[in-house]
């Protein structure tokens, strides 16, 4: 938001010092301390910026992972156990409130006038935030409000997003004029989405017909204008265009176009409708449309060239509107990817991920004999990410492979296994195939001998991962199974897709600038698509490569005799004293 936030009752560090100075066992307060310190610690903040509040940050406390974190579950369990038991003596023993800064009385009259419960609970936060900021109630305005989120996002778990201000400042703006005393300056919000709108039974029949005929098509295979074929759009896509083209007709009439004029899909391609269309999306958007808008007008120019007997002045200003988006389109990764990117490049990250399969395995051993199904479910995990790790495939490949139709062993039972896609089970037609090395192989003969046939249920599926009613596994559940395991096992959140991503980056991490070996190993057709996601680690690469160089030259500087650089990391000295120097 823009706006610092400074902490307003009293810190990590001066529960701390209250601890220490009590007349507390000595053990106990050396536990208590270590347990702050430490949790200080996991959550990467000083002491000082903490509240000293178990209720600000247990949600935070209970998101920390110890395969994350480098220690042991029990480590942080007695962590979390000892910094809790801190701040609940710290509280009781200064007398303070649970929920945080005592009301001051101004604001405490007008809290207890709400007598709406819900409406009581969500004002309460701002309340003491200006208790403890010395801010009266008639002192509250929007740029109040806009520190009061930024220091609840900084110090807590609860939400502090558009929706949250939207909340409070709509229930802050119904208690004036209702409740006596409550200050008359209206705080400000950003509008709600709009959602809802008529359903696709309640349009034109004209326009239903024309819709149901464009679905039809995009289900057989189809010849585009520059004489290539399509092949049949699977129907996932056949149901995420029908709910484009309705979602964009309530756009339509949103914005003032009456429905009778929404009797046919080429009424509805009309530049007008899609200019009006195009600007309720970016409205929404913000700024700069996003990449949906950018997309949904390539999708209208390829619609209407499709349409029999549309007007060729039309098709060009749709064309010049679709031109004019493009240039808002940004190249590369979205922040979301470039987040795990920043992981995989982070030294020790990729390796634990590297390591998880054969750790899912061991507690698969572990549990065979007392609980099978969770033990093949396991090995069933620890070989998906052993796939993934060594050959990163796309989520439809991954759930849909067959034993010995796309994994293979050429030259008998004691050769690696070999996973072979061929083009038309492929999104982009290329055909792909991985030579897997032993250890992987490994993997997989574990769960495939040890473990998949409590999976298979008396079947004879040759699906490597078969699902519970026949067939292979369901691609969303079992993407959302291979997350949930990884996180709880690595603390690591990453979905099966972004296993591409993290792969180019570590090839770009050891072999920089060498994008056709990206491009060979992910599938691309074209090697301007594989630079156009990873051009933005060139910064990150040149980075390392600058640092090495830097650190060499250090090194090069102490062996010929010449001045050595002052110890400032890892040593004793003061620090004032250095920056003094």
């Amino acid at each position: 938001m823009g706006v610092a936030a400074r902490i307003i009752e009293p810190s990590f560090a001066v529960a701390a010092a209250a601890v220490a100075a009590s007349e507390l066992p000595s053990p106990l307060r050396q536990q208590w301390c270590s347990g702050l310190r430490c949790l200080a610690r996991h959550l990467d903040q000083p002491p000082e910026t903490i509240p000293a509040r178990f209720s600000a940050v247990r949600g935070r406390m209970s998101a920390l992972n110890p395969a994350q974190l480098g220690c042991s579950p029990k480590t942080l369990a007695n962590t979390k156990s000892n910094a809790k038991a801190a701040l609940l003596w710290f509280r009781k023993e200064r007398g303070l409130p649970a929920d945080g800064v005592e009301l001051t009385p101004a604001w405490k009259a007008l809290h207890q006038r709400l007598s709406d419960r819900s409406t009581r609970y969500r004002l309460a936060p701002l309340m003491r935030y200006c208790s403890a900021a010395g801010i009266g109630p008639d002192g509250v305005d929007d740029d109040v409000l806009d520190r009061f989120l930024a220091h609840r996002e900084a110090t807590s778990t609860r939400a502090a997003d558009a929706a949250t201000r939207r909340i409070v400042a709509k229930l802050w703006n119904g208690c004036i004029g209702t409740i006596r005393g409550w200050p008359k300056v209206p705080l400000s919000a950003p509008a709600p989405r709009r959602r809802g709108g008529r359903a696709f039974e309640e349009f034109p029949l004209g326009w239903r017909n024309d819709v149901d005929n464009l679905l039809d098509n995009l289900r057989r295979v189809r010849r585009l204008p520059d004489g290539t074929r399509r092949r049949p759009c699977t129907s996932s896509t056949i149901t995420c265009r029908k709910r484009e083209l309705v979602a964009a007709a309530n756009i339509a009439l949103r914005s003032g176009i009456p429905l009778e004029r929404l009797d046919s899909l080429k009424a509805m391609l009309q530049p007008d409708v899609i200019n009006l269309i195009i600007e309720g999306y970016w409205k929404q958007n913000g700024e700069t449309p996003a990449v949906y808008t950018v997309n949904l007008a390539n999708r209208f120019l390829g619609v209407a060239r499709q349409t029999a007997g549309f007007d060729p002045k039309a098709l060009a200003e749709l064309e010049d509107l679709r031109f004019a988006l493009e240039a808002y389109r940004n190249e590369g990764m979205t922040e979301k990817n470039l987040a795990v990117v920043r992981l995989v490049l982070t030294p020790g990250v990729w390796g634990r991920i590297i390591r998880l399969p054969e750790y899912l395995l061991s507690r698969a051993r572990g549990l065979k004999g007392t609980a099978p199904i969770r033990a093949a479910v396991q090995a069933q995990m620890a070989t998906a990410v052993a796939i993934e790790t060594a050959a990163p495939v796309r989520l439809g490949n991954l759930a849909a492979i067959r034993l010995r139709e796309n994994l293979s062993r050429p030259d008998g039972p004691d050769s690696n296994y070999w996973l072979y896609f061929p083009k038309y089970d492929v999104k982009n037609r290329r055909t792909l195939q991985f030579r897997l090395d032993p250890v992987v192989t490994g993997i997989i003969d574990e769960y495939v001998f040890d473990h998949r046939p409590a999976l298979l249920r008396g079947s004879n599926d040759d699906w490597l991962f078969p699902g519970r009613a026949g067939g292979a596994k369901e691609k969303i559940s079992f993407s959302t199974q291979i997350v949930d395991y990884v996180e709880k096992a690595s603390g690591l959140r990453i979905t099966v897709h972004q296993y591409r991503h993290a792969a180019g980056a570590f090839i770009l991490k050891h072999r920089p600038g060498e994008f056709e070996l990206v491009r060979c190993l992910l599938g691309h057709k074209s090697i301007e698509t594989t630079k156009k996601f990873y051009i933005d680690l060139d910064t990150t690469m040149a980075s390392d490569i600058y640092t090495d160089l830097l650190r060499r030259e250090l090194g090069a500087g102490d062996n010929d005799g010449s001045a050595r650089a002052p110890q400032i990391l890892g040593n004793n000295h003061d620090r004032s004293s250095i920056l003094a120097a």
